[in-house]
C-alpha cells in the first residue's frame, strides 16, 4: 500500500509524549499456522510495518508478547502478561499497569494498513475521557484503541469474574466512539483493522490494496 493511502506525508508531526504506542503481540497464531507477526508484505514483516507508523507517532512504543526472545531484535521495551491467558483483555491490562504514561494507545501486530492520521485524530480525542474506541455499525474495534489507566479497576472486576471480552467494561467508564463517518474521513477504504489471520486473508488484503 502507497504511503500516502496509510496516511503519511512529507511533513511529519511532533511525536506524541504523553501517550504511549503498544503493540500487542501475544496472539498464538494457530489459524496462521506460523508466527504472523513474522509473515512479510512487500518484504517487510507486519511486526515491523506495525512499529514503523506506531514509531512515526509516539515517543514511547512498548511490545506486550510472552515470547520475548522472539523479538529482542527489535530494540523495544518488552513486558509479558502479568496474568496469562486472558486474551487482549491480558496485554492492555499488562500495558496499562506498566507504562509511565496515563494513556496508551493499543494495537495488534498484525495490522498492515494502520493509518497515523487516524490514530493522531484518535489520540486528539482523549481529554475527559477513559477509552476512545472506533465503532463500525455494531463492531468495535477494541485492538485499535486509545486506554487511560482509569481502566484498571474495571479491567480487575472482568478478571475476577472470568469475563475476558474487552468490551464488557466499556458501560463502566468514559467512552468516545469513532463512528464510521468519522473514520471515513481518514480512511475511505477502512482498512485500518484489517488485520491477517490466515494465509488467504494477506492476499485478500493485497487485492484491496
Amino acid at each position: 500500500m502507497p504511503e500516502e493511502s496509510m496516511g503519511f506525508n512529507h511533513q511529519p508531526s511532533p511525536l506524541h509524549t504523553d501517550v504511549s504506542g503498544v503493540v500487542l503481540a501475544g496472539g498464538k497464531s494457530s489459524r496462521y499456522g506460523k508466527n504472523k507477526s513474522f509473515v512479510e508484505v512487500a518484504g517487510i514483516p507486519l511486526i515491523e510495518r506495525t512499529l514503523r507508523v506506531m514509531r512515526s507517532i509516539f515517543e514511547r512504543v512498548v511490545l506486550i508478547t510472552n515470547t520475548p526472545e522472539e523479538y529482542a531484535y527489535l530494540g523495544l521495551p518488552m513486558y509479558t502478561d502479568l496474568i496469562r491467558d486472558l486474551g487482549p483483555l491480558g496485554g492492555i491490562y499488562t500495558a496499562l499497569k506498566i507504562l509511565p504514561t496515563e494513556t496508551g494507545f493499543v494495537v495488534a501486530s498484525d495490522m498492515p494498513s494502520l493509518n497515523p492520521a487516524l490514530i493522531r485524530h484518535m489520540v486528539a480525542l482523549k481529554e475527559d475521557v477513559d477509552v476512545v474506541v472506533p465503532r463500525i455499525d455494531w463492531k468495535l474495534e477494541a485492538l485499535h484503541a486509545l486506554y487511560r489507566k482509569k481502566c484498571i479497576p474495571e479491567i480487575e472486576k472482568l478478571i475476577h469474574e472470568g469475563t475476558y471480552q474487552v468490551f464488557r467494561f466499556f458501560t463502566n467508564v468514559r467512552v468516545r466512539y469513532v463512528d464510521k463517518d468519522e473514520i471515513l474521513k481518514f480512511d475511505p477504504l477502512l482498512m485500518s483493522f484489517y488485520n491477517i489471520n490466515r494465509p488467504e486473508e494477506l492476499g485478500t488484503w493485497m487485492g484491496k490494496c
